[in-house]
């Protein structure tokens, strides 16, 4: 894997007519880094959180996500068995294998289902976290991981994402803020995702689920 790295690099500099990395470059890219700069937040961005939040909420909704609204993490489950009774979805769930998820009670809601693994071909609802919120556009931050396969974003038909109020940020640019801060290294991928699936390409008429899921719902947690 290293060698197949050090080949596409290679390629790489040398379409740019750049050579290795030198002292002064490599000291330049590393404090650029470290200490990145920040572009310009739109204004809707810069409210106080309680704006974020509302923010997010209409920004989400006018994307065709679909939200609901509780009061703490253990009401989520039920909110979650709600919404597939009133939809008439099936209740087979897959789950990401995530700490989180697994401490609410999911046992309370004797008709679901659910598999905690990364998503395969055929499922039809997935359940996951989202890092943020990002309020400017409505947009989920997501994060891949061992506890956050990345097929459960993409591959079933209905993604259900829970999202605590306080991981919702104005812009961009403070969802990067909020990952650097874990002190963690950065995950592999990082997806953003603005309500369902859509694509306008097919005779300029609007496709939902054209390249993932038909539907977004998101479960807001207060507390």
């Amino acid at each position: 894997m290293n060698e197949a790295r050090e080949q596409s690099l290679a390629t790489i500099r040398r379409g740019l007519k750049r050579g290795p990395l030198d002292g002064t470059r490599r000291v330049e890219l590393e404090t650029r880094l470290a200490h990145p700069l920040r572009h310009l937040i739109p204004t809707r961005a810069q409210g106080s959180h309680s704006e974020q939040v509302a923010m997010w909420i209409r920004m989400a909704e006018y994307a065709l996500a679909t939200v609901d609204q509780v009061a703490r993490p253990n009401d989520a489950p039920a909110a979650v068995a709600a919404f597939l009774a009133r939809e008439n979805l099936p209740t087979a769930i897959v789950m990401a294998p995530d700490a989180e998820l697994a401490a609410l009670p999911w046992e309370s809601q004797s008709l679901l289902h659910i598999e905690r693994r990364a998503a395969r071909d055929g499922d039809q609802v997935s359940v996951t976290t989202a890092f943020a919120g990002i309020a400017e556009t409505g947009t989920l931050m997501l994060c891949s991981g061992p506890d956050s396969p990345t097929t459960l974003n993409f591959l079933p038909d209905t993604h259900i994402v829970l999202l605590p109020t306080a991981w919702i940020v104005g812009s961009y640019e403070d969802g990067w803020d909020l990952l650097r801060a874990t002190g963690e290294a950065m995950p592999r991928t990082i997806n953003y995702i603005t309500g369902p699936s859509r694509s306008g390409d097919i005779e300029q008429t609007m496709q939902l689920g054209a390249h993932g899921p038909l539907r977004l719902h998101i479960v807001l947690i207060s507390a």
